[in-house]
């Protein structure tokens, strides 16, 4: 039962990767069928507005981030950092939660190939990614991406910026709908559910896309949220603003190998 829980685990990673990229990628077979009250498809200004958000988060970058996931059992991590889309890395810190109270805090650097984690060098100050900073490429415990709902939330993280916009029609034609506004730091924002899964398409999957995007008048992408198998609490990921002069930690990556 454990094996099967992981497999979909993992399985729903790739999904919601692949949504993230269907629009570079130029898929155009799935049509549009929404099952949620009240929605409809995006119109054309709509959908140019969600294809230039993931450029707009590129060209903003680094931008600081914060991740909240549900881990299932009481347990939530909460994840705040900042990523830079231009390299492709990410630091921050991390704090574990469960029923009784906080587990465990530690840093956190991750890319497009996985992540690695360490505990807080004693005597720094700073932010989480300068505090990375001080941490030696032997302090930290690398790993690949697996099934945990954490590795999913961080790899979405990392790979949401693009240099380049989507194609807006081929981005409509994959079945992204438009659920309503909401008022986010008192800015209004278009709340869309992205790309639908491949297997919508031939009918062996759930037909709503896993993410949803809060994208602003300018095509800003303020938060996207994603929906894991088996947990009711989507994974929320928020955009926090671009912070101009940050820089992430040389360490993992420049000693790597």
């Amino acid at each position: 039962m454990a094996t099967q829980q992981k497999n979909r685990r993992r399985y729903a990673v790739a999904a919601v990767v692949a949504a993230v990229l269907v629009a570079a990628a130029g898929v155009t077979a799935w049509q549009v069928a929404g099952r949620e009250g009240g929605s409809r498809p995006l119109s054309t200004e709509e959908a140019s507005r969600l294809a230039l958000s993931r450029f707009t988060l590129y060209g903003a970058s680094p931008v600081q981030v914060a991740l909240r996931v549900d881990e299932g059992a009481g347990t939530v991590v909460e994840v705040h950092g900042l990523v830079d889309y231009r390299t492709g890395h990410a630091a921050g810190g991390y704090r574990v939660r469960g029923p009784g109270g906080a587990l465990h805090t530690g840093l956190v650097v991750w890319d497009t190939g996985g992540l690695g984690l360490a505990d807080a060098p004693a005597g720094t100050d700073g932010l989480p990614w300068e505090q990375a900073e001080h941490v030696p490429r032997t302090g930290w415990t690398s790993r690949p991406y697996g099934s945990d709902p954490l590795d999913a939330g961080l790899e979405l993280a990392v790979r949401l910026g693009a240099d380049r916009p989507d194609n807006p029609l081929l981005l409509a034609q994959a079945g992204p709908r438009r659920l309503g506004r909401d008022r986010i730091d008192g800015r209004e924002h278009d709340r869309i559910s992205g790309p639908r899964p491949r297997d919508a398409a031939a009918g062996t999957g759930d037909a709503t896309s896993p993410l949803t995007y809060w994208v602003d008048a300018e095509g800003g992408l303020r938060r996207v949220t994603m929906r894991m198998p088996g947990l009711g609490t989507p994974a929320t990921l928020d955009f926090e603003g671009g912070r101009d002069g940050a820089r992430l930690p040389e360490a993992p990556w420049a000693t790597a190998g």
